[in-house]
Parts: C-alpha cells; sequence; structure tokens
C-alpha cells in the first residue's frame, strides 16, 4: 500500500487568529505555555480552556483541611478541584461530576497527568442533582466540602460546535449533554407566544421579552448566527450595546429551559444538607438572578430552621482585580453555608 502523506498543521494565521479551530496555541496550553500567559494577560480567556473564579474567596470558605472529603459538583475544566485537592492530603478525597460527555474524560486526563490516581480523584458523569445517589455509590456518608459552579465553561461558550452563544456561528444547540432532551432550535419552534414571554422574563429578567416572543416563537432557527439577526431584526431601534445584551438573554434564557437548570438546582438544593457532613461547607457561584434567589432562599430557610449553623450574611463578589483580568467573572455571585 502507498504511504500515506503526511498531513501539515494548517499555518497559524498570525497573533489573533479569528476562527475557533485555527487558535490550536490556545488550545494546547502544555506546548504553548507563552501564548496563553500573554492571552490571560489580556484579560481573555485562551480557547478551549476554562479559568477558575474566585478561587482564593472560595479556599477561604472552605479551610480545606488533609483527610477531608469535597465534592466539585460542576468539574467543567477542573480549576477548582486542582485548587482544592492538594489541600486535602494526605489522606483526602474529591469526587468531581459533570454532565458533559465531551469535556469531561479531557479533565479527568488533565488531573491524572498531574498524579491524582482514582484513590485520590474519582470523575462522575452526572447531574449534581443526583448527588446523594453518587455518594453513596462512591462508598461515602457525606462530605466535609461541596461546591457548585452554576457557570457554563468556557469550553462550552467558544466552541461554535456546542451553539451556546453568537460569538460564532454554528448549530443552536446549547445542551450541556449533546446526548440528552433536544437542541435549543427544536425547543424553540414548539414555544407559543406566551410560553416564550414567560420564558425570557423567568429565565434571564429580558425587558423586551414581548417583542422578542412575536418575532421567534413557533419558528425553526438552525443556526446561532440566524437566531441573533432575528433577535436584532425584532429590536431595531435600540442601541448596539443593549441589543448584545438581550442577545445574550436570550440564548441564557433557553439554555436553562433545555437543559432544566432550576429543577436540577432546586433538588440539589433540597438534598444538599443530607450531603453535608457535620460542620461541612458548601460554597455555590451563581451568574444571574434565578440562581441567585433560590440559594439565597434555601441557605436562609436552612438557617432557620437549625439545619446550617452559618450562612453568608451578603453576597460575595469577584475582586476588582479578577473583574479586570477575567471579564466572564463579573456576574459572578458566591454564597455559602456551614452544617449545623
Amino acid at each position: 500500500m502507498p504511504e500515506s502523506e503526511h498531513q501539515r498543521r494548517p499555518r497559524y494565521r498570525g497573533k489573533n487568529p479569528r476562527r475557533f479551530e485555527e487558535k490550536y496555541k490556545e488550545r494546547d496550553p502544555a506546548r504553548y505555555a507563552e501564548t496563553i500567559a500573554s492571552v490571560i494577560a489580556a484579560g481573555k480567556t485562551p480557547a478551549g480552556c476554562h479559568r477558575p473564579i474566585m478561587v482564593a474567596e472560595i479556599l477561604e470558605v472552605f479551610a480545606p483541611q488533609p483527610g477531608e472529603i469535597a465534592v466539585d459538583c460542576t468539574l467543567g475544566y477542573g480549576g477548582h478541584t486542582q485548587a482544592i485537592l492538594p489541600l486535602l492530603q494526605p489522606g483526602g478525597r474529591l469526587l468531581g461530576l459533570d454532565v458533559d460527555p465531551i469535556e469531561l474524560p479531557k479533565t479527568e486526563a488533565r488531573l491524572r497527568s498531574l498524579g491524582y490516581g482514582p484513590e485520590v480523584f474519582t470523575a462522575r458523569r452526572s447531574n449534581f442533582a443526583g448527588l446523594p445517589q453518587l455518594l453513596v455509590g462512591s462508598g461515602l456518608e457525606g462530605a466535609d466540602i461541596i461546591l457548585a459552579d452554576l457557570g457554563v465553561s468556557s469550553m462550552q461558550l467558544d466552541d461554535p460546535a456546542r451553539g451556546f452563544s453568537a460569538k460564532h456561528d454554528g448549530p443552536l444547540d446549547l445542551r450541556m449533554n449533546p446526548e440528552r432532551a433536544q437542541p435549543a432550535s427544536a425547543f424553540l419552534a414548539t414555544l407559543s407566544r406566551d410560553k416564550l414571554v414567560r420564558l425570557l422574563q423567568e429565565n434571564a429578567d429580558e425587558p423586551h421579552a414581548a417583542a422578542l416572543a412575536s418575532a421567534l416563537a413557533g419558528k425553526l432557527f438552525p443556526g446561532t448566527s440566524s437566531l441573533a439577526a432575528a433577535i436584532r431584526g425584532a429590536l431595531p431601534r435600540i442601541p448596539n450595546e443593549a441589543l448584545e445584551v438581550s442577545i445574550r438573554r436570550v440564548f441564557q434564557a433557553l439554555r436553562i429551559a433545555v437543559n432544566d437548570e432550576f429543577s436540577a438546582l432546586e433538588t440539589f438544593l433540597r438534598n444538599l444538607p443530607n450531603c453535608l457532613r457535620p460542620n461541612g461547607r458548601v460554597a455555590i457561584l451563581t451568574f444571574h438572578s434565578g440562581e441567585d434567589r433560590r440559594v439565597k432562599s434555601s441557605f436562609a430557610a436552612g438557617l432557620s430552621a437549625g439545619i446550617y449553623s452559618r450562612i453568608a450574611e451578603k453576597v460575595v463578589r469577584p475582586s476588582a482585580a479578577e473583574r479586570h483580568s477575567n471579564s466572564r467573572s463579573t456576574a459572578a455571585k458566591l454564597r455559602w453555608a456551614r452544617r449545623a
């Protein structure tokens, strides 16, 4: 048989290639550390990775100790886990959960390469709503530390094939787990105007919900760009900056609905006290008002009932320095509670 011709890597297009597929240096941090450092220094997130938010504040809340059991309910790129794991040693263990079948194996391999074997770190593909069953299945009666970061990872946002934003054209999907449920394009095509109005108001606090619902409900938008164009057409008189915010809100509202995120969060909060050991700590990062209201209400009710001994008196926000260096941290709110 003839030898296959060697395939050269496409030429890297300058310092700032526009297409996600061309950003191979950013997507290979082990090989191109200088490029990664340059992107981060510019206040941006390298393509294909994720910068963990409020790491110092979360570590202060948890104060992890050797021998403790931790759960990262939203493993993502593994940044928070990577910061917590060394502080649990010797003798500690961390269980990492994620529903994303595409990114979970990559993160597990990344953490294994740092020396964290299965006796220290276990990865499970699951939604955090199933935390009680996962703890039992892992031989654990409870955890000392539980973290949930409710934001969308940069790997999902930046990859056009995942359909999470209008930054690049791609299929209108928005599913955390592409193997379950229906994509956002099919879901939107089934909605009535009234249902879409309620969804935009409840999931994204969108002030132009009525006008947008009239233009979008019941229609099929196969790609992210076609949906963004329809949103712009529905709101011709508002300033461009506000228009871009509305586009992000529509995508957010659809993502929450497609992934049934509020139901999962409510189940997680309901089960949470029984998953924590005495004096166990939980910290939750939220990114919009619907999530924050649910977490705040659950923690306050738990404090009143004597389930929690302490909760965050005020929401904790990222520092000015972090907001400047990582714009994706701007909307983050951190709340915590301690089991009685």
